[in-house]
C-alpha cells in the first residue's frame, strides 16, 4: 500500500477482503461437511455394534444388517433415527429405542438426538409396503433409490400411457392445495376424462384421508402396485404403504426415489389426465417432475393475502424456469360463508389471486369459497365434489375443472 494511502482500518483493502472473505466461507462449508461425514461415520459405528440394554453380557447387536434401521439423517449435529417396528414388537423394542439414545447422544458432536419406532403395514401376499434402504444404499437396475420393494426393473420412460400429467402446486403448506388436487381430479372425472391422482407429498400424504381410502392396501401384479379406485378416479399415495402415523423420516434421494417408483412401477393405465399432488414449496419433488415427465402445465394454489402470494409467485416462477406451461392460478379461502347466517366475510382479503394473476400474465382460474362443508366432507373421506357436485363449493371446483380442462385439450385431442 503506497505511503499515506486511506483506509478504513481493515487489514486489506476492500477487494482483498471479499477474496478472503469467500476463501473462509468455502473453508467453513468444507469443515461442515468433513464433521458432518465423521459424525454419520460415529453413528453408524454404534449402530453395527448396538449394546444390548438388557442384558451386559450379550453380545452386541449389527441394527443395519439386521435390517431394523428405517432410516438415519445426520444434519448440523442433529441426528435422527427410525427403527422399523410393528405395533406388536414396538413394546419389547422399547428399551432398545430408549438405549440407543442414550448412546448416541454420548457420540461427540451429536446436539441433539432422536430415535422413534416407526411401523409399516405388514404386506400380505401379492401387497406392497414401503421398504426405505438406508442412505447411500442403492437399489435396483436403475442404479438409484427405490424404496418400494416392488422387485420391478425401472422403466426406461415414465407415464408413457398418460396424455397429460399436470402438477397441483403451492409455495407455502396451508393454503387448500391438497383439498384442490382431490376435487379438481374428481371435477375432471365427471366431466367424461378418465384421470388418475398421485400424491407426491412423500413426507405428508393426506390424500388417503381425503378419499377415504386410508384403510385399503394397493396390491402388486407383475411387480407393479395397482391403483386404487375411488370416486371415479385412480389414486396412489405413499400413505398406502405404510401406517398413518409413520414418519417418513427420509432425505431427498430417498423421496426422489419413491417419486420416480410412483411414476413409473404403479399400473396407471391409459389416461387422459394425472393429476399430481405436490409438496409444498419449489423442491426436489417439483424438479424431479419438472426434469422426468412432460409436464402439461401446473396449477397455483393460493390463499388471497401477501404472504402467500409471495410463495405462490416462487413457485409461478420456477415452474417457468423449467419450462412448464402455468395453467393458472387458484384463489383458495376467498371469502368466508358463514354456516349460521350465509355472511361473507374476506378473512385473508379477497382478489388477491386475481391480481397477482393478471400481474404475471398467467390465467385466473377461479375462487373457492372458505366452506365449513370443505373441511368436514375432506376429514370424512368423502370431498364435496363427490359429495356435493351442486353445492357452492362443488359449482366453483366444477368451473376450475372445466378451465384446467380447456386448457388441456390440445393434449387431449
Amino acid at each position: 500500500m503506497p505511503p499515506g494511502a486511506v483506509t478504513d482500518g481493515h487489514p486489506f483493502a476492500a477487494p482483498d477482503r471479499v477474496a478472503y472473505a469467500r476463501r473462509i466461507e468455502r473453508r467453513g462449508h468444507r469443515m461442515a461437511e468433513t464433521d458432518r461425514d465423521t459424525l454419520e461415520l460415529r453413528i453408524r459405528q454404534v449402530l453395527h455394534a448396538m449394546p444390548d440394554p438388557r442384558d451386559a453380557a450379550a453380545a452386541p447387536r449389527d441394527l443395519l444388517a439386521d435390517g431394523l434401521v428405517d432410516s438415519l439423517s445426520v444434519k448440523d449435529g442433529m441426528v435422527q433415527v427410525a427403527l422399523r417396528a410393528s405395533r406388536e414388537e414396538a413394546e419389547s423394542l422399547e428399551p432398545l429405542r430408549h438405549g440407543l439414545e442414550q448412546a448416541l447422544r454420548a457420540v461427540p458432536g451429536a446436539q441433539s438426538v432422536g430415535v422413534v419406532l416407526t411401523a409399516h403395514r405388514a404386506a400380505a401376499p401379492g401387497q406392497a409396503t414401503a421398504n426405505p434402504a438406508m442412505p447411500g444404499q442403492a437399489g435396483g437396475a436403475s442404479g438409484g433409490h427405490r424404496p418400494l420393494g416392488l422387485g420391478g426393473a425401472a422403466p426406461a420412460r415414465l407415464l408413457e400411457e398418460v396424455r397429460a400429467v399436470i402438477a397441483v402446486a403451492s409455495g407455502k403448506g396451508g393454503v387448500g392445495k391438497s383439498t384442490t388436487a382431490v376435487n379438481l381430479a374428481i371435477g375432471l372425472a365427471r366431466l367424461g376424462l378418465s384421470v388418475g391422482l398421485l400424491d407426491a407429498d412423500i413426507h405428508g400424504p393426506s390424500l388417503p384421508r381425503m378419499l377415504g381410502i386410508a384403510a385399503v392396501q394397493p396390491e402388486v401384479r407383475d411387480k407393479r402396485l395397482i391403483p386404487v379406485e375411488a370416486f371415479g378416479i385412480r389414486a396412489m399415495s405413499i400413505g398406502l404403504l405404510v401406517e398413518e402415523r409413520a414418519a417418513m423420516i427420509w432425505r431427498g434421494p430417498m423421496v426422489m426415489g419413491a417419486l420416480n417408483q410412483l411414476m413409473g412401477e404403479v399400473a396407471w393405465g391409459a389416461l387422459d389426465v394425472l393429476v399430481v399432488d405436490m409438496p409444498p414449496g419449489t423442491g426436489d419433488a417439483q424438479l424431479t417432475m419438472a426434469q422426468k415427465v412432460a409436464l402439461a402445465g401446473a396449477v397455483i394454489v393460493s390463499t388471497p393475502q401477501d404472504i402467500a402470494l409471495l410463495d405462490a409467485r416462487r413457485g409461478v416462477a420456477m415452474f417457468e424456469k423449467t419450462r412448464v406451461p402455468v395453467l393458472g392460478i387458484v384463489e383458495n379461502m376467498s371469502t368466508f360463508h358463514c354456516p349460521h347466517c350465509g355472511h361473507e366475510t374476506a378473512l385473508f382479503g379477497h382478489g388477491g389471486a386475481r391480481a397477482e394473476a393478471e400481474t404475471l400474465g398467467v390465467p385466473f382460474l377461479g375462487e373457492v369459497p372458505l366452506l365449513l362443508d370443505i373441511r368436514t366432507s375432506a376429514d370424512a373421506g368423502t370431498p364435496v365434489m363427490a359429495q356435493a357436485p351442486d353445492s357452492p363449493a362443488g359449482i366453483a371446483y366444477a368451473a376450475i375443472a372445466a378451465r384446467v380442462a380447456e386448457a388441456l385439450a390440445p393434449h387431449l385431442r
